[in-house]
């Protein structure tokens, strides 16, 4: 009999077909939002599921499910996975990393250069009908060439910031990791590796790209943004949580930094009312990864974990592999 897995959220047909030459599938195509509840009655008698990121995986599902023996993110990060309880219950994680870093980091620059020279206000206003004339200042923003960009979590995607920053447009690249990068690395990126509290307040753009755990929570908050210059922009392609989104919409509108770029919100899909009345903030719906051949790719690598781990106990990308050596 084939092993039984359960495909949580919508994904492409062909992934969908792949999957079911090696596996009896359930697949959610009707793209349904399961409560918790819903989705342990989903996963019972299940040995493997896919999941988008949104679907949390902790030890009440686990108990409740104990015939799963995987689950598969189609995202590099994992908050929505306990990989502790995960470990203890011996059920393997997986992510999707790498096939996303360019398209993310492409996507981290257009943000920041979106937020530097205000351009959703500037569409805003146009919509409006409100440009009757040209004013010297109308919409003023910031240069990106030659100025300080700022990175706080310098992996993949970071460095590949750090790259178009610096190769691009001629910009200064510091950065701030929990630990320094080789000194190749830090020569190939053109970035200098500074304390936080110094990349706070040199930064004119900081783009945040760090993964979310319990220590980065509001790694980002009232503190943190009084530090930084009153014309400094700020970027989040990371996480929700990384910021503290109340106390940014009034920084915001405090005018203590310029302007705020934000993909990733805490309690997303929900969005604090706050930054919805602030105009100096352009707000996107989690689509830093999103070309249709990057999540293809992503869908892909997921379906990869699963394949691989359930017929031949080899997944490509295992968040916890001490799962994977026999007790």
């Amino acid at each position: 009999m084939k092993p039984k897995i359960l495909i949580a959220r919508a994904i492409f047909p062909e992934v969908v077909a792949k999957l079911a030459q090696h596996f009896e599938v359930t697949s959610n195509q009707a793209d349904e939002l399961w409560t918790s509840a819903q989705l342990i009655e989903r996963l019972k008698g299940k040995q493997g599921v896919f999941t988008t990121g949104g679907e949390r995986i902790d030890a009440a599902l686990l108990a409740a499910c104990p015939e799963l023996k995987i689950c598969a993110n189609m995202a590099v990060g994992y908050n929505n996975f306990d990989i502790a309880a995960m470990t203890a219950a011996r059920v393997l994680g997986t992510n999707a990393p790498d096939v996303l870093t360019e398209t993310t980091a492409d996507f981290g620059f257009a943000l920041l250069m979106a937020t530097a020279r205000r351009m959703a206000e500037a569409e805003h206003f146009l919509r409006a009908g409100q440009w009757t004339r040209w004013r010297y200042d109308m919409f003023a923003g910031a240069d990106i060439h030659g100025s300080t960009l700022g990175i706080l979590g310098m992996g993949r995607i970071g460095q590949g910031i750090a790259k178009r920053g610096a190769h691009g447009f001629g910009m200064q690249v510091i950065y701030h990791n929990r630990s320094r990068l080789d000194a190749a690395t830090e020569l190939e990126c053109k970035a200098i590796y500074v304390s936080k509290q110094e990349l706070l307040k040199t930064a004119d753009h900081l783009v945040l790209v760090l993964p979310y755990s319990a220590s980065s929570h509001h790694a980002i908050g009232a503190a943190e943004l009084a530090q930084m210059k009153p014309t400094a922009t700020l970027v989040n392609i990371a996480r929700g949580g990384i910021v503290d989104d109340a106390a940014l919409a009034l920084a915001l509108r405090n005018k203590t930094i310029a302007a705020a770029g934000l993909d990733v919100f805490e309690g997303e899909p929900a969005v604090h009312p706050d930054l919805l009345t602030v105009p100096n903030v352009v707000l996107t719906p989690h689509i830093a990864s999103a070309t249709m051949p990057t999540r293809l790719a992503m869908a892909n690598l997921a379906a990869d974990n699963l394949i691989g781990f359930l017929t031949q106990g080899k997944p490509v990308t295992p968040l916890n592999p001490a799962v994977l050596v026999t007790p």
